[in-house]
């Protein structure tokens, strides 16, 4: 009967008290939605103990001994002597909650291109020069006189990265027998070089987490380390030219193509051992890594906790490595006889072609035993089947979600609920692997549509953003391309109709090669979990604390105006008031299991020595040993048993 009134009046106060009352009826219905999608996204949040670890179907036409492969793939991950410096191994920049808390001589100016095919150096540093020492007045690299506003004054803004160290400039010569250090020549850096002497080399992005990389379905920032496995290199199905070699008996042996799905964690160890930034002397091949490691004692030079969680009852009687006579030894308990027991070798040409020849007395430098030949294959799957045990399940959150309404403070419940709400976090930080790029998730769709905010459908790698760090251009990031010529980014591979060659799934939606694809400047979205441990954050390591973190965020990044092409929508101001950023806070730290902070297990492990930087005399000049080569500053990280050690600092003390 009211309604048939205020239809038939007149009044225009009556009509706009109408119009109000509708409009606040839907704002009540549209906030009422909001918190009901709200509260059904809180009440389906899983442990990650529910998630099912990724893993090859056919990984059994390799491997027989699970054990002995995880043994191996421990050993080979902590040894210093994979590195051509006998000193440098796939944890120095993976030691600290599967990261790198050095804060000396990590800086690069320089987008090294990572397909391998050129290089481009910046002439400055920006922040300091080689070999300096980091503060927390150095962060965060852009800097505004608004945290909250990126259109603020600029106090300062650097373009430098925040790496890890690895080694010096060289180039390899051969390997000695029973001698972890390679012979190698010296080479005259073009940039990471002071006092007239070499330094050592910086990664030219901020080092990810190795834990809980088993959930991600391609890994590196670029997502380069495909989730095919090819036995040789990072590159999958992308290198149709990748081949091993197979014996199914002892006196025939052919080159043969694997395929391992569900395998980028393989893909991504077999990257770092041959860069000459990270591990290697230049022109190294894994042939000659395996020539040389096959012959050495794993972990020899460093000492191993008798309660390791995987090498106890293994160790050697001296305390230092295991007590395997070689790493010939595992790889033949671990991987089946095909794939090492051929009789005769392989003999490569300096054009790259081979043959086989009987096996020598005296092996020359071009000649490799099926074993050697094979290590790429035997080190991606044995670090593959060691890291996919470094799963950080065991938070207050996963607590929290499994039932115990205790395990998160108040405080942390609202930043729970900002989140996953206000936030927009869980927007690429979903699931209980806390991010998209996840194999539960982006295996199911590799590639989706979206209209960014230049109201523009595009279509994107699941898991992989520009959130506006810094301007594209100076780190193309999914934007460039892999050494065969095709785009990391799988959408352009997709517009460039080259998706099936290489063995994709077809989208789920129609797929139009009209839309765009944002590639250029996206990175894989990292976990959050153990992200209290972590910093330095985003790709470039510009930031320092959570805090500065959530201030990125809450501006809607700092070069989001710059890169808007190719920056989602739901990198935009959020209006987060200072407690709900400390809520914020408070909840990602509930992401930390505390195994991962005591180096328990199974983070447990063996002993290591990292180079920090390079002692100086009191004119700054960088001191040299006898052989003219740089000195390296130490830290020795003690060996862990099971029950784990006192815990590292984070980066430059930061709580």
């Amino acid at each position: 009967m009211k309604t048939a009134i205020l239809t038939h009046t007149n009044s225009p106060r009556l009509w706009s008290s109408l119009f109000l009352s509708v409009l606040l009826l839907g704002t009540v219905h549209a906030q009422e939605e909001v918190e009901n999608d709200l509260e059904a996204t809180l009440a389906s949040l899983r442990s990650l103990k529910s998630e099912p670890i990724p893993q090859p179907s056919n990984l059994a036409d390799f491997v027989v001994n699970r054990q002995a492969a995880l043994v191996l793939g421990k050993a080979l991950f902590w040894d210093m002597q994979v590195g051509s410096d006998g000193m440098t191994t796939c944890a120095s920049c993976h030691f600290h909650a599967g990261t790198d808390n050095r804060s000396v001589n990590t800086l690069s100016p320089a987008q090294l291109r990572v397909d391998g095919a050129e290089e481009s150096l910046r002439s400055t540093f920006g922040l300091h020069g080689t070999n300096a020492r980091l503060n927390v007045r150095d962060f965060p690299f852009h800097r505004l006189t608004d945290p909250d506003d990126r259109d603020s004054h600029v106090v300062s803004s650097s373009e430098s990265i925040l790496g890890s160290q690895g080694v010096t400039l060289e180039n390899f010569e051969g390997t000695r027998p029973r001698y972890g250090v390679e012979a190698v020549s010296t080479l005259q850096d073009p940039l990471f070089t002071k006092s007239g002497v070499n330094t050592r080399r910086v990664t030219p992005r901020n080092t990810p987490t190795v834990i809980n990389a088993v959930f991600n379905l391609r890994n590196f920032w670029d997502g380069r380390a495909q989730d095919v496995f090819n036995g040789v290199n990072a590159y999958g199905s992308r290198d149709s030219a990748a081949r091993v070699m197979v014996a199914d008996r002892p006196t025939v042996m052919v080159p043969t193509t694997v395929r391992l799905k569900h395998s980028s964690l393989a893909s991504q160890a077999v990257a770092p051992p041959l860069s000459h930034i990270e591990m290697s002397a230049m022109s190294r091949s894994f042939p000659d890594l395996g020539k040389k490691l096959l012959g050495l004692r794993p972990l020899a030079k460093q000492v191993v906790h008798p309660t390791d969680s995987v090498f106890s009852g293994l160790v050697h009687t001296s305390g230092r490595g295991l007590s395997y006579t070689n790493y010939l030894q595992l790889v033949k308990q671990a991987f089946h006889p095909r794939w090492w027991q051929a009789l005769s070798w392989i003999e490569q040409a300096e054009d790259g072609s081979t043959k086989l020849v009987p096996m020598p007395f005296v092996a020359k430098p071009n000649q490799y035993g099926q074993s050697s030949w094979n290590f790429s294959l035997f080190f991606g799957l044995a670090l593959q089947m060691y890291q996919a045990t470094l799963v950080s399940d065991d938070t207050p959150f996963d607590r929290y979600v499994e039932g115990n309404t205790q395990a998160l403070t108040a405080q942390q419940q609202e930043g729970m609920r900002i989140f996953y709400g206000k936030g927009h976090c869980s927007s690429c930080h979903d699931g209980p692997e806390f991010t998209n790029a996840s194999v539960s998730r982006a295996s199911k769709q590799r590639i989706e549509q979206m209209v960014f905010n230049t109201n523009r459908p595009v279509v994107y790698d699941n898991g992989f953003y520009n959130i506006g760090v810094r301007p594209s251009e100076e780190d193309l990031g999914l934007g460039f391309s892999d050494p065969f010529g095709f785009p990391l980014s799988e959408s352009r591979l997709f517009n460039d109709g080259n998706a099936e060659q290489l063995g994709l799934p077809q989208p789920s939606f129609a797929f139009d090669p009209q839309f765009e694809a944002s590639a250029d400047g996206n990175f894989k979205t990292p976990t959050l979990r153990n992200i209290e441990l972590t910093a330095p954050y985003l790709h470039n390591g510009g930031t320092l604390t959570l805090r500065q973190l959530v201030d990125f965020y809450n501006r809607g990044g700092d070069f989001s105006d710059h890169n808007r092409a190719d920056v989602p929508p739901d990198i935009k101001e959020l209006g987060l008031t200072a407690v709900e950023k400390d809520n914020l806070v408070l909840f990602m730290r509930a992401l930390t299991d505390e195994r991962v902070r005591h180096h328990r297990a199974p983070f447990d492990h063996p002993q290591l020595m990292i180079p920090n930087g390079h002692p100086v005399d009191s004119t700054g000049r960088i001191l040299r040993n006898k052989d003219g080569k740089a000195l390296d500053n130490l830290i020795v990280i003690p060996a862990a048993g099971r029950s784990g050690i006192r815990p590292l600092a984070n980066f430059l003390g930061i709580r």
